[in-house]
């Protein structure tokens, strides 16, 4: 995927999210970036990113990771955001692709298993560890049968190898809130003049 596919889905002279350049980044020295942002759009979802090759290669997770070895999340690839998205906390406004509150739920870095990455992805397995504020250890991203030959989006599992960083914990529900902000996706929407109902429905109940 390309970031012109990322770029023609948003007006950034309406939407706050950074626009990237106009082609994939330059790919830079030292870790390579990991993020997870809580994405209250149409429905709540986990959007999962790895940097690779100058960009984020983007999952949306619907049920948000687990911690919990026997439990594979359903993660449906999506298009490739530009790095500078890694920094991205705000409101999406409504009309725009996406529209909702976008909270930094996890960030930190990562490193791949196999020395190529691109061969695993083509073969739609991808081992790696993380070394997230909430995510840890050993994790892998495996292609499932997709939607359909002409669909778009690919679907994928992401699922956490036994380590000891695995765990029975809920942590999308006993850790809602921002790395960096620590708002919960209602603060947000209210600080930055989104839908603070709507943002809600995606925090803890009380």
């Amino acid at each position: 995927m390309k970031l012109n596919e990322y770029r023609k889905k948003r007006h950034f002279g309406k939407t706050p999210e950074p626009p990237g350049p106009s082609k994939a980044g330059k790919e830079r020295n030292g870790s390579l970036i990991y993020v997870v942002q809580k994405h209250m759009a149409s429905h709540l979802h986990y959007d999962f990113r790895l940097e690779w090759h100058g960009v984020l290669l983007s999952w949306a997770v619907p049920k948000g990771p687990s911690l919990d070895p026997a439990v594979k999340r359903l993660a449906m690839q999506t298009e490739d955001h530009p790095v500078e998205y890694a920094d991205f906390e705000g409101v999406i406004p409504v009309g725009q692709y996406g529209a909702g509150t976008v909270m930094l739920w996890d960030q930190g870095t990562w490193q791949a298993d196999s020395a190529d990455v691109d061969a695993s992805l083509q073969q739609g397995e991808i081992k790696f560890t993380l070394y997230g504020k909430k995510l840890g250890g050993s994790w892998v991203l495996v292609r499932t049968r997709g939607p359909g030959k002409n669909a778009s989006r690919s679907a994928w599992l992401l699922i956490k190898h036994r380590d000891r960083y695995a765990s029975t914990k809920d942590v999308t529900g006993e850790e809602p809130r921002s790395v960096v902000s620590r708002r919960l996706l209602a603060d947000i929407a209210q600080d930055e003049g989104g839908d603070i109902e709507r943002a809600s429905k995606g925090d803890p109940a009380g």
